[in-house]
């Protein structure tokens, strides 16, 4: 049934929601994303000119908090450590994990939320390809930055290649730093959180989230904080863009589905010109054919027409039945 928004005005009915057609859509976004990193690496001397200029800019704007950070966790492992591991798995895990929670109980929201991630997501490809950049850990060590993730490396799965398993670092693309949607993805979630949650602890988690993700991305010498000011400007881009892509979602299921419903059939159409009788279903009769109980069509119901009395075979008319 259609639905009215509050103009009055009528608003096609939403499609429900399904587990196997969302899975499949988002699988197919992210392998979309991650491909457009591999493929789109850049020239490097282009991503360490960028980087130095990030540099320059934040140093002259008085903004460069990642080398204190990343001398911090550089000398205390039980920071630089934890933080590590935030910055290797959390990215994958929480997000996925606010998606599925949205999906189960907030449906109300999901696709908005679905859409804003995803937008935003292309937006940040889209960053990657006009503007490879160096991150802190790989420019030249006299530029005062330590790969923490390779200082560390014997305390988890990654080596000294980002946080791709070792052996694994050929299949990512270290110059995607321009923006960091570690960031952008961090804000996602704890604005879903912060919305969605309904508790005190869950708005918490929500500010708490994305301002640690920050603080990470800096101190492992992973993202410059101009990159982690381009992550949030991708995502309020994706906002700002999320209603439009939803309207041109519509009105592309709208179309496909006119094209795949199905026609009346010819045979039914032309049951209504001979005037036979169809039963139920599309399924007709024959000119004159009755079915048992099956009124006589030309009259209505408590209507029909008196009967002949038989004759009995003495003359005299049959009882009234």
């Amino acid at each position: 049934m259609p639905r009215t928004d509050t103009q009055g005005t009528e608003t096609a009915p939403r499609a429900r929601l399904r587990w196997w057609t969302e899975l499949p859509l988002i699988v197919l976004v992210y392998a979309c994303y991650s491909a457009g990193r591999l493929l789109v690496r850049g020239d490097v001397s282009d991503a360490v000119d960028h980087g130095l200029a990030l540099l320059r800019v934040e140093k002259a704007l008085h903004l460069n908090a990642e080398h204190p950070l990343n001398r911090l966790f550089t000398s205390e492992p039980w920071l630089g450590i934890p933080a590590d591991f935030w910055y290797a798995s959390l990215h994958y895990l929480v997000t996925p994990a606010v998606l599925i929670w949205l999906f189960r109980s907030r449906s109300v929201h999901y696709r908005a939320a679905r859409t804003w991630l995803m937008t935003s997501t292309f937006i940040g490809l889209i960053g990657f390809t006009l503007l490879p950049t160096c991150p802190p850990r790989l420019l030249h060590p006299g530029h005062g930055f330590v790969d923490t993730m390779a200082h560390y490396s014997s305390w988890g799965w990654w080596g000294g290649e980002a946080s791709a398993p070792r052996g694994l670092g050929g299949m990512t693309n270290q110059y995607a730093a321009m923006p960091s949607l570690h960031v952008g993805w961090a804000l996602w979630c704890g604005v879903m959180l912060w919305r969605h949650g309904g508790t005190r602890a869950t708005k918490v988690i929500g500010v708490l989230y994305p301002l640690i993700t920050t603080i990470v991305v800096m101190g492992t010498a992973n993202h410059y904080f101009l990159d982690a000011v381009a992550g949030a400007a991708a995502m309020g881009a994706g906002l700002l863009l999320t209603p439009y892509v939803l309207r041109g979602a519509a009105r592309g299921r709208t179309a496909l589905a006119a094209r795949l419903t199905p026609r009346l059939a010819p045979r039914a159409r032309g049951s209504r010109r001979t005037g036979a009788p169809v039963v139920s279903g599309g399924c007709e009769t024959s000119a004159g054919e009755r079915f048992p109980r099956q009124r006589d069509q030309r009259f209505p119901a408590g209507a029909e027409p008196d009967a002949a009395p038989a004759d009995s075979g003495d003359g005299a008319p049959a009882p009234a039945r």
